[in-house]
């Protein structure tokens, strides 16, 4: 028999109990602070749920009634500049936070008026909640979506598991710009079954990210019990295949987070971060709304009368009482600012309907509709003061003939020397000379500590870059092959693409995503995409797609200095193809939205980007046709040049879309829907559309060469456009 030899690990792991010993010596300013923000939020999301009955509160209404007490206990040991953020039941977190940061210094609830800065916070942050433009994000975010940047709430977030890849992102900032803050990320024990809460944690460890995990652990994920959805229920163990240090915590005591925190924080100052906390809680009520999760069935009225009876709400007072922190006058008078709060909150955001006793909203706070599509993405002003030029402005005598590849390595670290902010992030990139194709050659050589390899975790990796666009960098995220890119689909597409919008619209979003498309060298279906199309859905999207050496510099440097996220779709075959560039410039830009005529011509017009521009010049002069061959070079609808795909087609009457990929992810479709929009009273024929074949490529070279369009797919897509001209010019 083999003998078996036990394994240990040196990563602490405990659960904290606080004794009567650091009740006695904890601050009573602090304590009477922290009981007045759980009455607060207690009657603020008592009063949200009475208004969500009564029609007043659009969506969900998420409460963290009977979880309340961990949390703000937790916040209270942060500093002003450090940041949080938190899932859809984070009413709790975020109006802690507000008040923290908007309380007067030595300000003490015990005799004191409440401040109006704090008053307006309580206020502000119930018109967030009903959907009202007074909020802090104009009505948009709502009970899910709450951001506050000031405050150091970075945005809480209604994807389970969504925010910590993110908040991995404010560390990383914060640690490379050496601020001194921290990060604390809230989430569920439902989002502790998500890879990107393993992802989080394990890259926040790699880089020793000054952050604190705390998984509020209230049982359930909406009716799912912890037990059933995983077989090791302390949580907390979580941290120790990760090397995080890790705390097991009673959130319905105060002072247990309290101490907690204080550990964690201990922890990261003198042996690096992160730490997980696990925070026992839980929910007196069902996953929205106002009634008990027994009523659903799930759990048992005996369950829900023995954690009621642990109520922070209930217990805290009592404690404080007994330790003279409060006596039963302050008490009640806390008590009674407390709803006197929450009641002006909400009288001065409703009113009864005339004629009837239905609350209402105020009709004049709701936002104007017409500013529903504003905040989208910005409006570019930022570029304003760069130097724009296009290839013809080269000077022959000072240029040089360079690989699209080269381009791509010598700008970026260009960015790097000109921009301390500028990071790079991806597999493989501080490896093999440039990572998996030379794109970040020569770059660790000099910014060995802003490249950054990452493990093979796209969603967490990507959350964390946008994160840190957030927090003060200017990431750029390599993505390996474009076909990756759905692995980190919620944070490229729910994520990036909609916080701008989503928290107001005045927030920046500065961060590259560079995506290979690798159609036509034989790495089969789930490596060959063009991502073009898919990520032109999501209008928070800027879309460039170099084709020339020249090109991609000049749109790199537009995308570095945008505000906006931009992905650049890097077509593979053209890595090796050489053009001119200026010998001694690599800062120029070339503005979004600005196409380039590659072929002058007068039969007809083709839009083709990447490959495709090289195979439809091929295809016009292989079947003889005069025709004008655009690059868009920047294809997001939103960008697209159609002034000067409007004068081309003014002149030819004909319009052909091409594309190398499939056809049904392809961006085709919609151009051709546009364009039929804006320029039927000049076609002559219905515009058509070139792309591959229905199924993605595969590995074998024959069926590879079928499933992609190519020079002969563009001159069938030429030859049935000009069908009948030549019989219609002869009569």
């Amino acid at each position: 028999m083999p003998k078996l030899v036990p394994l240990k690990t040196n990563t602490p792991w405990f659960r904290i109990e606080p004794s009567e010993a650091d009740w006695k010596k904890e601050d009573p300013l602090e304590l009477a602070r922290i009981l007045e923000q759980l009455m607060l939020v207690r009657k603020f999301e008592e009063r949200i749920l009475e208004l969500w009955q009564a029609g007043c509160v659009h969506g969900p209404a998420h409460a963290s009634i009977g979880q309340e007490g961990g949390a703000i206990a937790a916040i209270s040991m942060l500093g002003s500049g450090d940041k949080i953020n938190g899932t859809h039941r984070a009413h709790h977190q975020f109006l802690s936070r507000f008040l923290y940061h908007e309380m007067p210094e030595g300000y003490d609830p015990r005799g004191s008026d409440f401040p109006a800065a704090m008053q307006d916070t309580v206020y502000r942050s119930m018109a967030e909640i009903m959907g009202l433009s007074p909020g802090y994000c104009g009505g948009r975010g709502g009970s899910m979506h709450m951001r506050r940047d000031e405050a150091g709430v970075l945005g809480t977030n209604a994807i389970v598991g969504g925010n910590p890849p993110q908040a991995t992102g404010y560390a990383l900032a914060d640690k490379m710009l050496d601020t001194g803050n921290i990060t604390v990320t809230f989430f569920g024990d439902g989002a502790m079954q998500n890879g990107a809460a393993y992802e989080s944690m394990n890259l926040a460890a790699i880089y020793d990210l000054p952050m604190v995990f705390i998984v509020e652990n209230n049982l359930y994920g909406v009716s799912t019990h912890v037990s059933e959805a995983t077989r090791e229920a302390r949580l907390s163990a979580r941290g120790q295949g990760l090397a995080v240090p890790s705390l097991e915590v009673d959130g319905m005591n105060v002072m247990a987070m309290r101490k907690g925190m204080e550990w964690a924080l201990k922890q990261i100052r003198e042996d690096k971060g992160p730490v997980l906390i696990e925070c026992q809680t839980y929910r007196y009520f069902h996953q929205n709304g106002p009634i008990a999760g027994s009523a659903f069935g799930y759990r048992e009225k005996s369950e829900e009368a023995e954690w009621r009876k642990r109520d922070p709400y209930i217990t805290l007072p009592q404690k404080l009482l007994a330790l003279g922190v409060v006596n039963k006058k302050s008490l009640a008078e806390i008590e009674q600012k407390a709803s006197d709060s929450v009641k002006a909150a909400s009288a001065a955001l409703t009113e009864t309907e005339p004629q009837s006793n239905q609350l209402r909203i105020i009709p004049a706070l709701w936002p104007d509709p017409g500013s529903v599509d504003s905040g989208i993405r910005g409006d570019l002003s930022e570029l304003a003061g760069e130097r724009m030029i296009d290839v013809e402005d080269i000077d022959p005598a000072e240029a040089k003939t360079i690989k699209f590849v080269e381009a791509m390595a010598a700008v970026q670290l260009r960015a790097m020397e000109r921009d301390e902010r500028v990071i790079i992030m991806g597999e493989d990139v501080h490896h093999l000379n440039g990572g998996t194709v030379g794109g970040t050659k020569g770059i660790v050589e000099r910014f060995p500590d802003r490249l950054l390899g990452t493990p093979i975790a796209e969603n967490g990796f990507t959350g964390m870059g946008l994160g840190a666009a957030i927090n003060g960098l200017r990431p750029i995220i390599e993505i390996m092959y474009a076909d990756f890119c759905l692995v980190a689909a919620d944070q490229l597409f729910n994520q990036i693409a909609k916080v701008r919008h989503m928290f107001g619209g005045t927030s920046t979003v500065p961060l590259i995503v560079r995506i290979r498309a690798a159609g036509g060298h034989g790495y089969g279906s789930q490596h060959s995409m063009d991502p073009s199309g898919l990520f032109a859905l999501w209008p928070g999207w800027r879309v460039i797609v170099p084709t020339t050496p020249f090109d991609y510099i000049g749109l790199f440097n537009s995308a570095i200095n945008c505000d906006d996220p931009v992905v650049i779709i890097e077509t593979q075959t053209l890595f090796q193809e050489e053009g001119q560039v200026p010998a001694n410039d690599l800062d120029y830009c070339i503005p979004f939205g600005k196409a380039r005529i590659v072929r002058p011509g007068s039969a007809c017009t083709i839009l083709a980007s990447g490959h495709m521009a090289q195979h439809s010049i091929a295809a016009a002069e292989q079947c003889g046709i005069d025709a004008e061959v655009i690059d868009p070079r920047t294809v997001d609808p939103e960008s697209l040049d159609w002034q000067t795909i409007g004068d081309s087609v003014k002149r030819t009457n004909r319009l052909l879309v091409a594309e190398q990929t499939a056809r049904g992810p392809s961006l085709g479709a919609h151009i051709v829907q546009e364009g039929q929009e804006r320029l039927f009273d000049y076609l002559d024929h219905q515009i058509l559309r070139v792309t591959g074949s229905q199924s993605a490529p595969v590995v074998s070279r024959i069926l590879e060469q079928a499933a992609l369009a190519g020079v002969e797919e563009v001159v069938t897509g030429l030859t049935a456009l000009m069908r009948g001209s030549a019989q219609e010019a002869a009569e």
